[in-house]
């Protein structure tokens, strides 16, 4: 005797070698035997052979026409055999009934199972709609089908093209587009980014680059929300100073100023000036739900990303001509040796005399300049309003800073590589389109008024970090153990020694209108500054507030994120100058030893590192002429051979930014807006 029975969603035949009451033994045609379930035995059958049965019945099931089973079928719950019998006939051969069973098992639009062996059709209404979506799946089928064959054809479909970045790199895997550029990788062998390059789908790799990142970190556009910023209409004192700032020409968010009184008394003060949104941009209000989501201005080169809408910025920016609302850093000094005798905070209101630009100024404010009161420039006097007096005392106040900072640090910061600068021309202020003609200059890192501002952020981040640690007030500190390899510069609560900066604490504090770590730690210096002693009661953000953890984690993916956008774009540019220019060859520096021969090598004139071949036998610092092999701008790749060996003796290599932090950050270093620089010198995980 044989038996057909289902078994987990299949059908199968086979002998019966023993039954109980409860299962029956069969072995299958493979002289594989199992147990089954006497529920789970449908047909019991002489003849014919198993397998012939199930093949016969496979054949019949194909020729039973749905529709008119349906219309045949009972209202009521049915047996595969009542079925089989009002469909074919009363006298429903074994085959046949077989074949009804298969065929409604695999029907189930048509009918629902309603347990072994027995069924009940569906109603009328939900078989159209299980047909009218049966029917729609193949129209989908078909549609993959044919976008994945032109895309293998090397045609783009316009589908594919408008979800080219979702199907890249957040894909639904349940959309056909997805599903199309899936199976046409699978036919041509071609990675899916390579298959959409073929095909066209990428018109520009600038977008490419610019479109993924929007995706990955503003998925609901750059647009602001309608915000106003509310004025500060506390009676603040005016503070009896003049202070200037310095900043690049395309900065508009000026958040510090500098002032110097007292110059030829023996007693200086210096006085550090930061715009303050925090004294009326709130925790929890709209200005700082919009801070608070973006955490940070985004920079790349011709564009960027505020973190906050230019009209709420221009609101507290500290422009030239006003006196504008400031947190004010009062750094008493001993005018001949430098050593400082104490410090203060005020709350007050600041007259901003002018907003210098380096770019401008740096060919005049040289070293020679400051140092030598004899030294004239060839083209003329300083065309500024800041006396030659303030600009050389605060020279010699920043390299004084400086040197005591290495003492600490334990060895000296060497500025051997320049900040590069690009320039897209024509560029105004839109999305650039990615060809636009780029212009790459140097500034040597370590110039007078970059030392200057530098030096004067790290004062007053340090001991504004220290002050809010002595009142039990927490902030946002950045701290590193010390600068052994390996070494990373870390986040949290806690004022902790920055050893690659020198500093005992460090709270970034200075770019409030930038920074949403400068906004939280301003919030907690007002508190500071009007409450002294019981600041810790009256801080917005009180010890160990999982609130401030929350900002820590938030921030430092994003200001990592876009660092890394920077770098990637400064890469692209400079990929594309090298296109522009026609340079097929460079003059390099090794730096880090590969695999089987190659190097990565920093070329001497741009912010360019890459791999090079053919540097067997070389050591750190050696001068290559490179040859350059093809560019991928969507890759952003580049390599090079060696063409020959310029010099015989290792050159000397700047080490201060620590190399492998560099180069895990991306292809080349990132280079920092002037003020930038008030995230601190040796501070690697900023710049």
């Amino acid at each position: 005797m044989y038996a057909l029975f289902e078994e987990a969603g299949k059908f199968m035949a086979g002998r019966v070698l023993s039954e109980a009451e409860a299962s029956s033994q069969v072995e299958l045609d493979s002289g594989k035997r199992v147990k089954v379930k006497a529920a789970n035995i449908l047909i019991k059958f002489e003849k014919p052979a198993p397998a012939e049965l199930m093949a016969q019945a496979a054949a019949v099931a194909q020729t039973i026409e749905l529709e008119l089973a349906w219309e045949f079928a009972p209202e009521g719950e049915f047996s595969f055999a009542d079925l089989a019998r009002d469909y074919f006939s009363a006298e429903a051969t074994l085959v046949q009934q077989a074949g009804a069973l298969m065929r409604l098992f695999d029907a189930p639009h048509y009918f629902r199972r309603a347990g072994k062996g027995r069924f009940k059709k569906a109603p009328a209404e939900i078989l159209q709609q299980a047909l009218a979506a049966i029917e729609k799946k193949k129209v989908i089928l078909q549609q993959i089908a044919d976008w994945s064959a032109e895309l293998a054809a090397g045609r783009c479909p316009a589908p594919i093209r408008e979800q080219l970045f979702k199907i890249l790199f957040r894909p639904d895997k349940n959309a056909p587009e997805y599903k199309a550029v899936v199976e046409a990788s699978r036919a041509t062998h071609l990675p899916p980014l390579a298959l959409l390059q073929q095909a066209g789908a990428i018109e520009s790799p600038y977008q490419f680059h610019w479109q993924r990142f929007l995706l990955d970190n503003f998925p609901k556009g750059t647009a602001f929300p309608p915000l106003q910023a509310p004025p500060i209409t506390e009676a603040l004192p005016l503070a009896p100073v003049q202070a200037y700032s310095i900043d690049d020409s395309q900065t508009t968010e000026i958040d510090d100023a500098l002032s110097v009184q007292g110059l030829g008394t023996g007693t200086v003060v210096l006085g550090v000036h930061i715009a303050a949104p925090g004294l009326v941009v709130l925790p929890g209000s709209p200005i700082d739900q919009v801070g608070r989501s973006r955490l940070s201005t985004v920079y790349m080169p011709g564009y960027k990303i505020t973190m906050l809408p230019d009209d709420v910025v221009q609101g507290y920016t500290l422009s030239e001509g006003r006196a504008c609302p400031a947190v004010s850093l009062y750094v008493t000094l001993d005018e001949a040796t430098l050593e400082i005798r104490g410090s203060e905070t005020k709350i007050e209101r600041v007259p901003i005399a002018a907003n210098l630009r380096h770019d401008q100024l740096d060919t005049l404010i040289t070293a020679e300049w400051l140092e030598n009161p004899d030294f004239e420039h060839q083209n003329g006097t300083l065309p500024s309003p800041i006396g030659r007096d303030v600009l050389t005392f605060l020279y010699r106040l920043a390299k004084d800073l400086k040197a005591k900072r290495e003492v600490v640090r334990g060895k000296p910061e060497n500025f051997n590589r320049p900040d590069y600068n690009f320039r897209l021309v024509g560029n105004d202020g839109n999305v650039p389109s990615g060809d636009e003609q780029v212009q790459i200059t140097t500034r040597q890192r370590g110039s007078p008024l970059d030392l200057i501002v530098a030096e004067a952020m790290i004062l007053a981040n340090s001991t504004w970090g220290s002050w809010m640690a002595e009142l039990g007030v927490p902030g946002i500190y950045r701290s590193q153990a010390s600068m052994a390899p390996g070494v990373k510069v870390r986040m949290g609560t806690k004022a902790l020694p920055h050893a690659g900066i020198g500093v005992k604490s460090y709270a970034w504090s200075t770019s409030p209108l930038r920074r949403y770590t400068d906004l939280v730690n301003q919030w907690q210096i007002i508190a500071c500054a009007r409450h002294g002693k019981t600041a810790a009661l009256a801080a917005p953000f009180k010890p160990k507030d999982a609130e401030l953890f929350s900002i820590i984690s938030a921030f430092d993916a994003a200001y990592s994120a876009y660092n890394g956008y920077q770098a990637g774009m400064e890469r692209f540019w400079t990929l594309k100058y090298l296109e522009q220019q026609g340079i097929t060859e460079l003059v390099a520096t090794t730096f880090k030893e590969g695999y089987g021969g190659s190097w990565l090598v920093r070329a001497d004139e741009l912010p360019l590192v890459f791999p090079v071949l053919g540097a067997q036998g070389l050591t750190r610092g050696a001068r290559l002429r490179v040859k350059l092999g093809e560019i991928d701008e969507i890759s952003l790749d580049v390599n090079g051979t060696v063409i020959e060996r310029l010099d015989v003796a290792p050159a000397p290599v700047d080490e201060t930014d620590g190399d492998e932090e560099e180069v895990s950050a991306g292809p080349i270093a990132i280079a920092v807006d002037v003020n930038e620089a008030d995230a601190g010198a040796g501070d690697n995980s900023a710049s």
